[in-house]
């Protein structure tokens, strides 16, 4: 098991041992162990067989052997203890947001509710009111919350879809019987809101490919076996389909099932327009059965008039249109980024210090990086005092002075405050190279008065960037609600740039928006939202965010260097 794998299981241990009222202490540790097994650089294999675990702070003997059990069988005793005694539907209780272990421990233990669905009977007939921590609201949070969990029934987001996929796709490409194989569907159009893997073949030997993939170690189970197509459940517990086509075929199956639904409509239209019928099966001119013969994509792009358009275009949202026009924007690509914003460090709540991700960022090639901690309203996360500000600042300006190549940036994650101040008084801001302005309290603010704060904060001088300017946590979430036309005319009012925070649980700005703001005039800046080392690799998705915006490297402020960048900014 991997990092992550294991991170998870010390994670649930936690949760499980405070639904069970296990000491604070004790939940205390598992919760820490977590968190610095998923921060860690090194393979844990190593670490374990150099018995070197319990060097680092936070983990004593004991964890250490738990860890090592469940590297190497895959769970640990206390943890299968605790799954086994409590009801499942009870865990499934935990994903309600708002609803965590200790309130979950008392509707279990105290009201004998055992299900969601008989939580949301008491909920909706308000017969928990007047309980202990629970009033009215909570039952509108709660109902909320499970009103959410049933819209997002078999969903699951773009990084946990693209991990499982790439992981089937790396074995099936490399069978003997495989000509050409790709991943499509919403996966390959780099949708943040994933529901099902498909995976795309050409052979000559179907029935064989269809074998072998429903006796893969990842399949949980099988739920259609096919000689062409074959759908299983994934030990991920992701839907996973397979498509095989020969490979005169695969060009136009590709396109097919990339989609959207609605991009191919308007392409069948098209390709009937100009005397043809378009299907997954090829192009046919006329009343003939042969299709025209298409080496890939572009060559069926082209026989219909268009450029090729990028698989993340693809949403019926005027790429046909310019592409005919050969007006498609030349989109951002990893190259034109030229450094990293919103990085946190352990000023606050990061997990690795200002040097090291800078040496990371700088190993990735990568220039410079904008260190973004949290400013002081934020106490869940450590937000730093101005005495912090300074003390860091001075780290800052001394790490620069040996850095050959690679920059520093002074920044910070500032909180706009309930009535549109800010966190930190302007003398202090002034210290700073980039101010990015964020919204961390007061979710269920009214729409006017949300957007008007948030006009308010971008208003002062100071602030450089929004980050994720609608809150949303994919999954988790909702945005807050917000006037986005008007945030975003303020934006470009005030030379203020909007971030496509880049973590996967984010991808905020949305895509949608994305678009709407080029169009205004905005300009984006994408920030990996990176709490450790490994998390400055989140740019790639923001990249494709930027991409399906239909964002070029113009558009995007990372494609100017540091100085520039502040050069940039300071131009206010």
């Amino acid at each position: 098991m991997d990092n992550h794998q294991i991170a998870n299981i010390l994670e649930e241990t936690a949760v499980l041992l405070e639904l069970m009222g296990e000491n604070a202490f004790k939940v205390r540790a598992y919760h820490n162990a977590a968190r610095i097994v998923e921060s860690l650089h090194d393979d844990i294999a190593q670490l374990i067989e150099r018995d070197e675990l319990v060097k680092l702070k936070g983990i004593g003997r004991a964890l250490a052997d738990h860890i090592a059990e469940i590297a190497r069988s895959g769970s640990i005793k206390e943890y299968d203890k605790l799954r086994a005694s409590v009801p499942e539907d009870v865990i499934k209780m935990l994903s309600i947001p708002g609803v965590g272990p200790k309130k979950t421990r008392y509707l279990w233990k105290e009201r004998g509710i055992k299900s969601i669905g008989e939580l949301e009977i008491l909920c909706r007939r308000h017969l928990l009111a007047g309980d202990p921590g629970f009033g009215e609201k909570t039952e509108e949070k709660i109902l909320a919350g499970i009103d959410m969990l049933k819209s997002f029934a078999g969903s699951c987001r773009l990084d946990e879809a693209l991990g499982a996929a790439l992981d089937v796709h790396k074995e099936v490409s490399r069978w003997p019987d495989v000509i050409r194989s790709e991943i499509g569907g919403s996966i390959r159009r780099c949708k943040e809101i994933i529901h099902d893997i498909d995976i795309l073949v050409s052979t000559e030997k179907p029935e064989k490919i269809m074998e072998r993939f429903i006796a893969m170690p990842q399949v949980e189970r099988v739920i259609q076996h096919g000689s062409k197509k074959s759908e299983v459940m994934l030990k991920s517990g992701i839907q996973c389909d397979l498509r095989a086509v020969s490979d005169e075929e695969y060009p136009f199956a590709l396109h097919y099932f990339t989609g959207s639904k609605e991009h191919n409509v308007e392409m069948r239209g098209r390709a009937k327009a100009k005397g043809y019928k378009l299907n997954e099966y090829g192009l046919f001119k006329g009343a003939s059965n042969k299709s025209v013969s298409c080496a890939d994509e572009t060559a069926l792009f082209k026989k219909l008039g268009l450029e090729f358009i990028p698989p993340e275009l693809r949403e019926n949202m005027g790429e046909i249109e310019a592409a005919a026009k050969g007006a498609l924007p030349r989109l951002i690509e990893r190259k034109d980024v030229m450094g990293v914003p919103h990085v946190h460090s352990t000023y606050t709540d990061g997990k690795a210090g200002i040097a090291e991700m800078a040496d990371a960022a700088s190993s990735l090639g990568y220039k410079y990086i904008v260190i973004a901690d949290h400013s002081q309203a934020v106490r869940i996360a450590g937000g730093m005092k101005p005495a912090d500000v300074r003390h860091q600042h001075k780290e800052i300006d001394a790490l620069n002075r040996k850095l050959k190549g690679f920059r520093v940036v002074k920044g910070v994650e500032l909180d706009i405050l309930s009535d549109g101040a800010l966190d930190f008084d302007d003398e202090l801001l002034s210290s700073f190279e980039i101010v990015m302005a964020a919204i961390h309290s007061g979710f269920g603010m009214p729409e006017a008065e949300m957007t008007e704060r948030i006009v308010r904060g971008i208003a002062n001088p100071f602030v450089k960037v929004l980050a994720h300017p609608t809150g949303r946590l994919l999954l988790t979430r909702e945005p807050y609600a917000v006037d986005l036309r008007r945030v975003i005319a303020a934006a470009v009012k005030y030379d203020v740039a909007l971030e496509i925070n880049a973590h996967p649980m984010r991808l905020d700005l949305d895509w949608r928006w994305c678009k709407y703001a080029k169009e205004q005039g905005a300009k984006m800046i994408i920030g990996p939202d990176a709490h450790s080392t490994e998390e400055i690799r989140h740019v790639e998705f923001g990249i494709w965010v930027a991409r399906k915006g239909w964002l070029t490297k113009r558009d995007v402020l990372n494609n100017l260097n540091a100085e520039d960048l502040v050069r940039y900014f300071h131009k206010r």
